[in-house]
Parts: structure tokens; sequence; C-alpha cells
């Protein structure tokens, strides 16, 4: 910096400063400007670029989706082809435990999305697809170089058949359908009615215990979602109540012991009420006990006319009669 003498000022001329020139062009206004602007809004600018050109990366992706996915499966194809070819595509696969789930079904989730190779097979994902399948409780799959791979299924066990409309279930200790009735089963016991699997399997296991009335019968019936009902083949109708089954059940089976309750001629047993067994008969039983009560009624009625008869001839001959034994009178039965 020169000092400015005060002889040079006292020379000093006064100037018009509109005769100045302009020191700062426009363009360079413009800079400075946009120089303040990035130091003000640093941040929102940077923000609203980072938006644009995440967009502009979206557009260009969703319109080369179609070349990138083509180029992808060519090449998935062009591996699997090369593993084939040099011995390790898959040419045998082996099932074994599976009874109720097809070899279709088991086949197709294990071909799913895995490729033909042994190479390139995922076990892992699709043992777990096979775990999706209703009667499968775990499955096991390994590959075994160079083209084999083995499946090992354990399936749930059925306890039971539940019957809904014209299709017979097998469920599992859960109550879950587990696969459909197939001839194997057809010892399994058979509930039928709304809500039965829910509660077949305590049912079930309550029966387990009186073995004497678990020959012939026919189906469990679930009434109301409240009780069962035992229904034989002989057409017999068991009304169990809805708290304890147990008690009922050793009762039943103490008459059976007895009195061969379940092999006469009883079309219902109703047990419902604690104490109280109610019998109705069929036929044949309703035809014997009709008749019983007609023999009793005609055996009532001619002992009366006896009686009245042998009266009137021990009053007619009193001397006589009072030294003669006295006359029997005929026993009068009746049947309960």
């Amino acid at each position: 910096m020169q000092q400015v003498g005060a002889k040079s000022f006292a020379n000093a001329q006064p100037v018009d400063p509109r005769q100045f020139p302009v020191v700062i062009p426009g363009s360079r206004t413009a800079v400075v400007r946009a120089t303040h602007l990035w130091v003000l809004h640093k941040q929102l600018i940077v923000r609203i670029a980072g938006a644009i050109l995440a967009l502009l990366v979206i557009v260009g992706l969703f319109q080369g989706k179609d070349l990138i996915g083509s180029a992808g499966v060519t090449a998935f194809r062009f591996v699997q082809g090369e593993f084939a070819e040099v011995g390790f595509g898959i040419d045998g696969i082996e099932i074994t435990g599976q009874t109720l789930t097809a070899d279709r079904d088991i086949i197709t989730l294990l071909t799913v999305g895995t490729g033909n190779s042994t190479l390139t097979f995922d076990a892992q994902k699709a043992q777990a697809r096979l775990e999706w399948l209703r009667a499968v409780k775990s499955a096991t799959v390994r590959k075994v170089y160079p083209n084999k791979v083995i499946v090992s299924i354990v399936e749930k066990v059925p306890i039971a058949r539940w019957r809904v409309g014209d299709t017979t279930w097998l469920i599992d200790d859960a109550g879950k359908k587990i696969g459909t009735d197939i001839a194997s089963y057809t010892d399994l016991p058979l509930v039928i009615g709304e809500g039965a699997a829910d509660d077949a399997v305590v049912m079930v296991r309550i029966l387990d215990r009186h073995e004497g009335l678990k020959t012939d019968i026919a189906a469990l019936s679930r009434i109301g979602d409240r009780r069962w009902d035992l229904i034989y083949r002989n057409g017999l109708r068991v009304q169990l109540p809805e708290s304890g089954v147990a008690q009922a059940l050793d009762r039943l089976e103490m008459y059976q012991a007895d009195y061969q309750l379940l092999e006469r001629d009883v079309t219902l047993v109703d047990l419902r009420v604690q104490g109280i067994v109610t019998l109705k008969p069929g036929e044949i039983a309703a035809a014997q006990i009709a008749e019983g009560k007609k023999k009793s009624k005609h055996q009532v009625k001619g002992s009366s006319e006896y009686e009245t008869a042998a009266e009137k001839k021990a009053e007619s001959s009193a001397a006589p009669a009072a030294a003669s034994a006295p006359v029997p009178v005929a026993p009068v039965t009746r049947n309960q």
C-alpha cells in the first residue's frame, strides 16, 4: 500500500464517479451469486441433485429390465447346460417315507427354481418347501454327486378320519387335515359333525380305555359342537353327556359286561343324565314287551274270576266247607 502525501492530495481534482468504468462485469456477478447460493443452501442443493439422479437410474433400469432379465436367464441356462454336459445333471430322485403325500407334489416342489444340476441345486430351500405340504412333519434333502438327489420324508401320524361333505380327511393329533382317506387307514375312528376334528383327539383317547365298547363302532358323531354320540353298525346310538364322559362310558361298559346291552335289540341308550339310563327298544323287543303286557293282564283277569267263584261256593256249603281244606288260590304273576 502506498502512502499519499499531503502535497499530492492538495493537487487532487474532483471527478464525477459516473465516469468510472464498471469494475465487475455481469458474468462475474452471476458467479458470485451462485457461490452465495451454494454456501447458503448447500444441503438442499445436494438433496435435489441426488433425487434427480436416483430418478434417472430407476427410469433406466425399468426400461432395461427385459434386456437384463433375458440376459440372466440365458446365462443361467448356459451354466446349467454346461454342468449337465460334464456329468452333474440330476438324473434321479429317490423318495422314501411318503404315504399320504403324492410323489408329483414332492417332485414339483423340489424342482421349483433349482435347475437340473446338482452343483446349483439348493437342498436347504427344497427341504423348506417340502415342509409346506399338509402331511409332512419333516423332510431331509441330500445331494449325492454327481447326479442324484435323495429325499427322506417323515409324515404326521393320523389319529382319526373326519368326514366333511363327500370327502373324508385324515387328521393328526392337532385336529389338522393331513390327507384324504385311503384304504390303509379305514381302521381309524370316523368322526362326523361340525367341530368334530377339534375335540376328536380327546374323545379317541378316552375311548381307547374301553376296548369292549370300540367293537363295531361305525362313527363318533359330534352333536352341536357340545357332546358326542356313539353310533354302532347295528344301528344303536349311545348318547353321551357334555361332561362326565369317562364316567358314562364306565357305566356303559358295566352294562355291557353284565347284560350284553350292545348286542340286544335296543336302538337308543341315553346316558346324558347322571345316574339315569334310558333305553329305547327295537321293533322285536317292543313286540315282545307288548306281548308280555298282554299276557300279564290276562293272568290277572283269570285269577280274579277264579277267586270270586271259590268264595261263592264256600258260602253255599257252610258246615261241610268248614271241615274241608281251604281251596288254594292260583298265584298272580306280573311281568314288569
